[in-house]
């Protein structure tokens, strides 16, 4: 099933400072793909959700994100793994529409949990596997296999993106394929 870009919410979660930090190194341009992804919502007009965990513990959004967001985006706190246990994150995420586009960390903590408490919802979840970190590549992989098993799709940055411009006639097409296309490609 093709992504839309009048059926998706983009959920960003727990992209901190501190947080980041602690991963395991995430492929070169993670931050730029994160980034760009939140960019590209942001001229496609899809909604936005973005989650801190503890605050004042793991520390503010990272800044390439921060960066990125429109100055009246907020982010929502938690001390709840899911987003979806938390009342306010709950409410934000409910809405029409019924595509849930997940970035973020920890893919095996916060982000399988949300996901699965998502599709428990009947949404369609889909986890950006590019733009997802954990403290150890081990979990990172056997999170996407594990939600892959239960339903949960997964997608690429550059593919969620295409998938809502749907073609090179669109408005926005030359700025985000130009943006895509500078990206720094890794292995």
């Amino acid at each position: 099933m093709l992504i839309e870009a009048r059926r998706s919410l983009l959920l960003l979660v727990d992209l901190q400072t501190k947080l980041y930090a602690a991963m395991a190194p995430p492929s070169a341009n993670f931050l730029a793909r994160v980034a760009l992804l939140t960019r590209a919502a942001v001229q496609l007009d899809i909604p936005i959700v973005v989650t801190r965990q503890y605050p004042q513990g793991l520390g503010p959004l990272v800044p390439e994100l921060a960066a990125a967001l429109p100055d009246s985006l907020r982010p929502l706190d938690k001390m709840t793994f899911s987003c979806c246990a938390d009342e306010a994150i709950a409410h934000a995420l409910d809405t029409e529409r019924d595509q849930v586009l997940v970035a973020g960390i920890e893919t095996h903590v916060c982000v399988l949990q949300t996901a699965f408490d998502l599709r428990a919802r009947d949404r369609q979840v889909y986890v950006l596997a590019d733009a997802c970190a954990s403290r150890s590549r081990a979990d990172h992989d056997e999170a996407l296999v594990r939600m892959s098993r239960e339903g949960v799709r997964q997608a690429s940055v550059e593919s969620a993106i295409f998938e809502w411009l749907r073609a090179a006639t669109h408005p926005r097409f030359r700025d985000l394929a130009r943006d895509i296309r500078d990206l720094p490609r890794t292995g």
